[in-house]
């Protein structure tokens, strides 16, 4: 991942931060920020994918399932 995009992933992660942190202190619930965290960091992997981490995760997969025999 170059360092643009890695910066514009660290911002949006500390905008998720910051919103969820508002949301607990003006008395949501904990649910109700749990399921905003994960809806925004879902989000965010959709429009800033880190294609890095995905060719790592595949890999594993496949050693995975090649030490299995499937």
């Amino acid at each position: 991942m170059d360092q643009e995009t890695r910066m514009q992933r660290i911002q949006a992660l500390e905008a998720i931060k910051a919103n969820a942190e508002k949301m607990v202190s003006e008395g949501a619930d904990a649910l109700q920020v749990r399921d905003f965290i994960d809806e925004g960091k879902t989000r965010l992997a959709y429009e800033l994918p880190d294609l890095d981490a995905a060719e790592k995760a595949f890999g594993a997969v496949a050693r995975y399932k090649a030490s299995r025999g499937g």
